[in-house]
């Protein structure tokens, strides 16, 4: 009996070594083995090829090269209208306005000595007044319109501004004429000691008070809706007026431009 329990003890001692070997050589055939450290993304602060800024960088360079583009965009437009303008310059050959004083109307002129000359110690003064009415002819021989600018015009009497008379700006169509006028007006206006001198011999002994008239014009040409740089046209003339005939008996201008 003693017999059979050794022999079963043994034979069940062997079968759990068996046991044990077969479950020691199968952990070593099928470790068990903790996930990898890679199993986890990196931080981006431990990883050298990670750039915080890629993106902020990548659109900073994006916008320069749209400025970039616009830029040279905008000087290609720029410089294909300057051509056309140029072309159509060629093409039209613009010449400079002609403004010239037509007629020059006496209204009225009146002088009046503040001190007679036989009572006067020193030379007289004088007072005058006047009103002229000038007209002006505006002449356009281009093939394209012509856009006027407002303009005045000084009267003077030996270097001395007696009034100024003024023309609105006006657009005159291609191969036109037109007339325009203005009125100067001087109302009593005091010529002190020589000037009055000379203004009262002039009109009393010789019947002529020479005044003189300038002004600048200033224009620009219109082609396809495009207004070129303005031009200017001086205009100095010289004119002679008769007080007892309250008329005009002299006239020579000439034009700058």
């Amino acid at each position: 009996m003693t017999t059979d329990n050794n022999i079963n003890h043994h034979h069940h001692n062997n079968h759990h070594n068996n046991n044990h070997h077969h479950n020691h050589h199968n952990n070593n055939l099928h470790p068990i083995r903790p996930p990898p450290s890679s199993y986890y993304p990196p931080h981006p602060r431990h990883n050298r090829n990670y750039y915080p800024h890629s993106s902020t960088s990548s659109s900073s360079a994006s916008i320069k090269g749209c400025c970039c583009c616009l830029f040279l965009l905008f000087s290609f437009l720029v410089l294909v209208a300057v051509a056309v303008i140029i072309v159509i310059l060629f093409a039209v050959k613009p010449k400079k306005p002609e403004f010239n004083l037509q007629q020059v109307g006496v209204q009225y002129i009146n002088l009046a000595a503040t001190n007679p000359p036989s009572t006067a110690v020193n030379s007289p003064t004088a007072s005058l007044s006047l009103a002229i009415r000038m007209l002006f002819t505006a002449k356009n021989d281009n093939k394209v319109g012509i856009k006027y600018e407002d303009s005045a015009f000084n009267i003077m009497y030996r270097g001395i501004p007696l009034g100024r008379g003024s023309v609105p700006g006006f657009y005159q169509p291609a191969h036109s004429v037109r007339q325009v006028q203005t009125t100067v007006t001087v109302d009593r206006v005091n010529l002190m000691q020589a000037d009055a001198a000379d203004l009262i011999r002039d009109a009393t002994m010789n019947d002529r008070v020479e005044l003189r008239i300038m002004g600048d014009v200033r224009a620009k040409i219109r082609i396809v809706g495009l207004t070129s740089p303005a031009v200017q046209v001086s205009i100095d003339c010289t004119i002679a007026i008769s007080p007892r005939k309250q008329s005009l008996s002299y006239k020579q201008c000439g034009f700058d431009g």
